[in-house]
């Protein structure tokens, strides 16, 4: 299946509106720093013809795949296999100083749940991997066999959310006592073991929150994105915007924080004249969170957990933008 049929863009048409004010400069850029199958980064090119485009993504199939459809944009189109942390190192080394636009499309990738040998998806039998980089890193099996059980319990309360995880992880460490755990139809039959029927007659399938917890450790995903948010608000112009799609509260949660801090004075009270050193760095674009509308839910069922959350940078910093200290947890 070609990556234009296999991948549908969440919220595409609003990304576009919410960065076009940015792109319309003479030579702007734009990072797309969570590249997937290229369908936002191929929007943009079309919708901006004088836009440069620079790519990020660690996944070396979704690379390959994003590479051969933005081939038409020939050299305007610069992708980079790199976690989207590393934006800064990434624009270093391609001799760009600033951008003018960013995008984030945070989460798991339409390439990585339809393939069951990645094990992302719990409807499906397939090895317990959930890495975004197959070749680096502990896989979901590395995890449930050898994190010590007070660990297991974290990754899962804290990452999934989930309330029942020290039932979980008790059947977890008693069946990887006896032989280890390679199957996700083997993790989801543990699961439902240990969780009592009241829980599993609400909320959509009960794995649902394990295997979220299972992926975002592995992958790291919450400690990059720590990073990542600020790095990539350093890298912004004056008037250049930002767009983050997030998938769950976690994500949406540590964006909503970072760009508070940046959307907030920091002028002691009282002061008859604000300097200009403690004037909000950034205009939020968004009002809270911005959801997918009735229709596209209804034509992508993915779309249907997006929260956008978009800004404008509107001076230069005067230091280091501020950086959350990481939640814990593997690497995405």
């Amino acid at each position: 299946m070609s990556s234009n049929a296999r991948h549908v863009p969440v919220m595409l048409q609003r990304c576009l509106d919410v960065l076009a004010p940015a792109l319309l400069e003479p030579g702007a850029v734009v990072a797309d720093c969570t590249l997937g199958l290229g369908g936002h980064s191929e929007a943009l090119l079309r919708a901006f013809p004088e836009v440069r485009l620079v790519g990020l993504d660690r996944d070396p199939e979704a690379l390959a795949l994003a590479r051969e459809r933005l081939a038409p944009y020939g050299d305007r189109a610069t992708l980079v296999r790199a976690v989207y942390d590393e934006l800064p190192a990434v624009l270093g080394r391609l001799g760009i100083p600033r951008v003018r636009g960013v995008l984030f499309d945070l989460g798991v990738s339409s390439l990585q749940l339809d393939e069951p040998e990645r094990g992302f998806a719990y409807a499906r039998d397939a090895p317990l991997d959930m890495r975004m980089d197959p070749t680096a890193g502990l896989s979901a099996a590395d995890v449930l066999n050898t994190y010590p059980p007070g660990d297991l319990v974290r990754v899962l309360r804290t990452y999934g959310e989930e309330r029942f995880a020290r039932r979980i992880v008790d059947v977890v460490v008693r069946e990887r006592a006896k032989e280890p755990l390679r199957s996700s139809a083997r993790l989801v039959e543990l699961i439902r073991e240990a969780l009592p029927q009241a829980a599993m007659r609400t909320g959509g399938n009960p794995a649902k929150r394990t295997f979220q917890a299972l992926r975002i450790e592995v992958n790291g995903e919450l400690a990059i994105l720590e990073r990542a948010v600020p790095a990539a608000l350093d890298a912004l112009a004056v008037g250049g915007r930002i767009a983050v799609l997030s998938y769950h509260s976690l994500e949406d949660r540590l964006v909503k924080q970072v760009f508070a801090v940046g959307a907030a004075g920091t002028a002691p009270p009282g002061l008859p004249v604000v300097p200009e050193r403690y004037q909000p760095r950034l205009r939020l674009l968004t009002r809270g969170a911005e959801l997918p509308g009735e229709e596209e839910v209804a034509a992508n069922r993915r779309a249907a957990p997006a929260r956008l959350r978009a800004a404008e940078r509107v001076r230069e910093a005067l230091g280091p933008w501020p950086v959350r200290q990481a939640a814990g947890g593997g690497a995405r």
